[in-house]
């Protein structure tokens, strides 16, 4: 009896020995995530044995009390998380059995830029790794403005871009393509990224300039025209303009604008639809209006409860929220005030989009939405991300669809100027308004509603 007893003590030492051993395995080279996406930063046991009773914390390295994420005692434990961090992280719980401690970083912004330490510790045991991760933003369209002339007569040209991470290349060049060296450069890295400004003079009269900013396989340009106007502008001989001649010139110009844009509001309005937003295809986050007019970004939890038909129709991962009403045919126009909101975005989906999973919000999975996001404006997410160049914020967005063509225009209503059009696409399902809110944390941004508007 007393060697039985012995026999197995010794067998469960040894299990216990031999479940104790593991090895903490994560990326061997840096990661990339793109700035306002999330990023899941790999960490995981080997062999893979249950995580599940174990300590799973996340830091950083390079920061003072550097908690990103805890989890112990089999909850998360974040009273002493980082505050950048708050409701941005979550660790795989139905994963950790696996021995999957990943963690999921949402939204993510330049200043999440780092090593991360992933250290998973047992009763008798602990092992880590470091994650380095490598965040890239998308900056500003280049700015090129004229900043005087020298005694030599030479026009001073200065491009500026802001914005980027890392820092970009930015180059001007001549109307050959020749690059053109830059007399005074300025770099600065600022909390929303890297800043460059460049600078040269020319003596080229009739002339054409580019300055181009580039990151890795991004690329914008700006272009300017210098014309003799330019250099004789500094020549009292030359300035005997007729006052008056300007000022009918721009009365003109007023008005053929002003009757443009009566002629193309008229038009738009003659398609415009009655929408409302419909609260059981909204995600958890965003509270709808009672008369379905207005939504607004809020942090809450809702439970979801088995069986809810209603529930299957919510957007889960994406911010998001249809309209109730659909349209298979013909033109649609509608109407969005989105003033003093940073993360945006407006348009239509086909009615069998994806709405449990993460995606991107683009043609290829059903969306076609523009809006603003952290400062910068897009039409489109993902590789097929177009970044637009608008020089007045918008404060009232017009959509119009039409259905046989293939074509979403998206307008800014104040000015009715065109921002951007998606064109010949196939539409072959009813098409849905939709809406996508959030909000930018790293700015403490207003949370201001989103109004659809009447006409």
């Amino acid at each position: 009896m007393e060697f039985i007893c012995v026999t197995l003590m010794i067998i469960i030492g040894i299990t216990d020995s031999t479940a104790d051993q593991f090895a903490v395995v994560g990326p061997a080279s840096p990661l990339l995530a793109v700035s306002g996406e999330d990023v899941i930063l790999p960490c995981s046991l080997k062999p893979n044995i249950s995580a599940v009773d174990m300590r799973v914390e996340w830091f950083r390295l390079d920061l003072k009390d550097s908690v990103v994420h805890l989890y112990e005692d089999h909850e998360d434990k974040n009273t002493n998380q980082l505050q950048s961090y708050r409701k941005r992280t979550e660790v795989f719980k139905d994963e950790l059995q696996k021995g999957n401690t990943s963690l999921k970083l949402s939204r993510v912004q330049i200043s999440d830029e780092g090593l991360y330490k992933c250290l998973i510790q047992s009763k008798t045991k602990y092992d880590d790794i470091t994650v380095d991760l490598n965040v890239e933003a998308i900056g500003s369209h280049p700015l090129i403005t004229v900043d005087g002339f020298d005694v030599s007569g030479g026009l001073h040209l200065q491009c500026e871009s802001k914005g980027w991470n890392p820092e970009p290349e930015l180059v001007w060049l001549d109307s050959e393509g020749v690059t053109l060296t830059s007399e005074t450069t300025n770099t600065q890295k600022e909390t929303d990224g890297f800043r460059v400004k460049h600078m040269i003079t020319v003596y080229n009269r009739d002339s054409k300039y580019h300055c181009r900013v580039k990151l890795r396989h991004h690329m914008m340009e700006t272009e300017i025209i210098t014309s003799s106007k330019m250099f004789n502008s500094l020549r009292s001989s030359v300035i005997v303009i007729s006052v008056g001649s300007v000022l009918s010139v721009i009365a003109v110009i007023l008005i053929a604008v002003f009757i443009y844009r009566h002629r193309v509001k008229s038009l738009f309005r003659k398609y415009a639809v009655n929408v409302t937003l419909d609260p059981d295809s909204a995600h958890r986050h965003l509270i709808v209006s009672d008369d379905g007019k207005q939504m607004r970004y809020e942090e809450q939890s809702e439970t979801v409860k088995d069986g809810d038909q209603k529930s299957n129709n919510k957007f889960e991962e994406r911010y998001c929220v249809l309209g109730n009403e659909g349209f298979t045919s013909g033109c649609f126009y509608y109407e969005v005030e989105v003033k003093g909101l940073s993360v945006w975005a407006v348009g239509v989906a086909r009615e069998s989009v994806e709405r449990k999973e993460w995606i991107y919000l683009n043609p290829e999975r059903g969306y076609w939405m523009s809006g603003s996001r952290y400062g910068g404006y897009l039409a489109s997410e993902g590789p097929s991300s177009v970044y637009l160049s608008l020089s007045v914020a918008p404060q009232r967005v017009g959509v119009f669809v039409d259905y046989k063509e293939g074509r979403v225009s998206f307008y800014d209503v104040e000015s009715m100027c065109h921002i951007y059009s998606f064109t010949d696409q196939s539409f072959n399902e009813k098409l849905y308004p939709v809406f996508s809110l959030s909000y930018d944390f790293s700015k403490n941004s207003s949370k201001a509603p989103l109004i659809i508007c009447d006409f």
